[in-house]
């Protein structure tokens, strides 16, 4: 992939893993219309880089993401209906370019997360945080309602949770959020990193093209309802996988007690 500056986030890569890096520390890592067209650039260049097999979203300072930058919201007080509908597209295709990245996304949460960061997080396959992060759905508060992101947060976090929180805009902790599933890992700050790379070290342990697919199966699966269609709609998943160059390497690897090729 060439080399691109980006002016709002920091790209570094390891091996066969991307980390992208929320890099406004000075606003705390709020995005405007520079950050959501960079950071959905980014997920939809390293998704097509197949080199890449993992993308670890984290951000530089002591905030995940505040949500949206004041500036941006000032420039938006003043937008037409046509425009608001614009630039709130520009936000939900950022959302979605994350959800829908054929690599497996890792959410590194190494502090506080306000509502579009929320929405950021939600999108995110995987999600760890630090014990001292605090999170809210502020949008209320403002008058506004997490629309954009409700998609995502709903998934992850479900409808109970909320019915309470986009409606009361109350601030609540880490291990809240672990309790209704909104994250999967809650830690202390110096165990983050290791956590995160144990979380990488099993993805990149897989077959990349059964990650990719099992990514997939569970979006394309989880709200639907048990009808014939869907039986026969796996059963066909199977079939294919079995068939696949490395399906059929994981297999023969396994019986013969041997690593897979996508190891070496």
């Amino acid at each position: 992939m060439p080399s691109v500056t980006y002016h709002t986030l920091a790209v570094e890569r390891q091996s066969h893993v991307a980390h992208i890096i929320l890099n406004r520390p000075e606003v705390r890592n709020a995005f405007n219309e520079v950050a959501i067209a960079e950071i959905a650039q980014v997920f939809r260049d390293i998704g097509a880089d197949d080199d890449i097999r993992a993308i670890v979203l984290a951000a530089r300072g002591p905030a995940f993401c505040a949500g949206a930058d004041l500036n941006w919201m000032k420039k938006m007080a003043g937008y037409t209906h046509a425009e608001n509908l614009a630039d709130a597209a520009q936000l939900a295709d950022m959302l979605r370019t994350i959800y829908i990245c054929p690599k497996p996304v890792v959410a590194k949460v190494q502090g506080d997360c306000y509502a579009g960061g929320m929405g950021l997080v939600a999108a995110c396959d995987i999600a760890v945080t630090v014990d001292a992060a605090n999170f809210c759905l502020s949008e209320v508060k403002l008058g506004l309602i997490p629309a954009t992101i409700s998609p995502y947060v709903i998934k992850a976090m479900g409808e109970n949770a909320a019915r309470r929180y986009f409606l009361t805009a109350e601030r609540f902790s880490a291990q809240q959020a672990h309790r209704i599933g909104f994250v999967h890992e809650v830690v202390t700050a110096d165990a983050l990193d290791a956590m995160v790379d144990g979380i990488v070290k099993a993805l990149l342990a897989a077959s990349p093209h059964a990650v990719k697919q099992a990514k997939r199966l569970v979006q394309d699966v989880a709200s639907m309802p048990l009808t014939d269609a869907l039986v026969a709609d796996t059963v066909a998943r199977i079939a294919d996988i079995r068939a696949s160059e490395q399906g059929r390497e994981g297999v023969q690897s396994f019986l013969e007690k041997r690593k897979p090729g996508w190891l070496d």
